[in-house]
Order: C-alpha cells, then structure tokens, then sequence
C-alpha cells in the first residue's frame, strides 16, 4: 500500500466527522438549551515497516525500511457544557439555569418506557390537565421526582430556588440535579442527557430564572471560521490523493511502455 495514500485517506476521514459534528452545530444554533459538541483527533501508533520477498536482495531477507506512521484516527466526541446566553420571554413557564444543574424530566420512548433525563432547555408549558411539561409532552419532575401539577386556571410564580406557588401557597418546587463529573453523562437526541454507569447525583447549585430561556451556546461565528479550516484541510487530503493516483498511473501506463 502507498502509505501517502493511506495517510490522506485518514485525515479525510477524520476531517470528514469534524464537519458532521460542525454541521450538527450549527443547525441547533437556535435551539433551546443546546450544548455543543467538538471532536478530538488521534494518531495512529507508528510502526517499523520492513520489505520482505525482495528479489533484488533475496528473498529470505527482512530488509527495514524505517519507521511508519500511519495518519490520523477520529478520537472521542466531547460536549460543551458552557453555559449559553439568555433571552427574555416574559412567559412564566419559560425558565433558564444559572450555574450547574439540570431539570429533571420524565421521559418516555416509543416503547412506552419510562426514564429520567436531564436537560438544560426550559421551554415549559402546562398540558390540559395542568402538568408542568416540555415542549414534546415530557413531564418536568420535582424535588421528590414526582410530576408536577398545577391548577390551569391560577397565576403562578416561580422563586429562583424552584418554588412554585399559586395563591400565596407553595405546590411544588422544581428539581434541579447536578452531576459530580459530566464524563458520566451522554447525549439522547438534542438536548436531553441521561447518565451511565457510575455516575454520581448530587443538588444542583443553578438559580432558576422564570420569564427566561436559555439559548444554544454555539458561536456561529467561530463554527463558520471552522468549517471553512475542516474544508481547506480534506481538500488538502484530496490534492494528495489526486497526486499519488497521477503518479501511479504515470507509473504504471508510461514507464510500463519502456
């Protein structure tokens, strides 16, 4: 094998999954509460390459030829958890985090399986029946992780604390969860993360601010300037893989003839 060859078709590869994540970016850069994601990027080990079964100098001899080094490999995905900027919304049930935590949701697949999953997006409404719930139906769940419901027909405020209340009586208070390393967490669909094994809970530390919503903490800006690097580097890769082939058919239909 070419080992230009190889190591070009590696780095297009890796450029390749840096612009789907970039790309998955910036289509939620408008998304309530979404965390970005980034990629990281790893070298293969090197290796010592030998010749072996060369006629020119017999072919029982192991001839090295030095050391190898065979491109690059997609390392592990990461997620920013940094926190997005605020919009104001006057909308009661509209709520934002300030500081570390999550709201806790119950949610429920397809397969009518009930879990708890952890989100940053606060876009609340009240359903029919007056549970507090997400924008896909999900309910949002209190500091006894039971559902909260609330009479449809009453003002109702919020303290920072998660406190709701409605006619100068407290009804529920909001549950926010933290995490003692977010290692331990991992993305479910856009904007919900469940744990994994290992993970350890712990009281969120986050202030909730009612009226408000937390928005994607993606710089279009910097995302743009990006994938306009991710670009040029697998164009890079392609002009090398062009050379190598015109090489090799130079190789191959020219020299052949002589």
């Amino acid at each position: 094998m070419v080992k230009g060859l190889y190591t070009a078709y590696t780095g297009m590869r890796n450029e390749q999954n840096r612009m789907d994540i970039m790309t998955n970016n910036l289509a939620n850069a408008t998304t309530v509460g979404f965390k970005k994601e980034g990629s990281t990027s790893q070298a293969f080990s090197d290796v010592l390459a030998v010749k072996l079964k060369d006629a020119s100098v017999g072919l029982s001899v192991r001839q090295p030829i030095g050391i190898n080094s065979p491109g690059v490999k997609i390392g592990e995905n990461y997620t920013d958890y940094t926190q997005g900027s605020f919009r104001i919304t006057d909308n009661t049930f509209d709520l934002a985090l300030s500081g570390d935590g999550f709201f806790a949701i119950e949610f429920t697949n397809k397969a009518g399986e009930t879990s708890t999953k952890y989100t940053r997006s606060g876009d609340f409404t009240l359903n029919t029946d007056g549970f507090l719930v997400t924008n896909e139906g999900d309910y949002v769940l209190d500091e006894n992780n039971a559902r909260i419901q609330l009479d449809p027909l009453q003002e109702a405020s919020i303290q920072t604390d998660g406190t709701i209340s409605q006619n100068g009586q407290t009804v529920a208070r909001i549950q926010v969860t933290d995490f003692e390393d977010y290692d331990y967490l991992q993305r479910y669909g856009e904007t919900y993360f469940e744990p994994i094994e290992g993970a350890q809970t712990m009281e969120g530390s986050a202030e909730i601010h009612s009226g408000w919503l937390e928005m994607s903490n993606i710089q279009v800006v910097s995302e743009m300037v990006n994938m306009i690097s991710i670009t040029r580097q697998y164009e890079s890769n392609q002009k090398v893989v062009q050379t190598i082939d015109d090489t090799l058919q130079t190789a191959v239909n020219d020299l052949g003839r002589i």
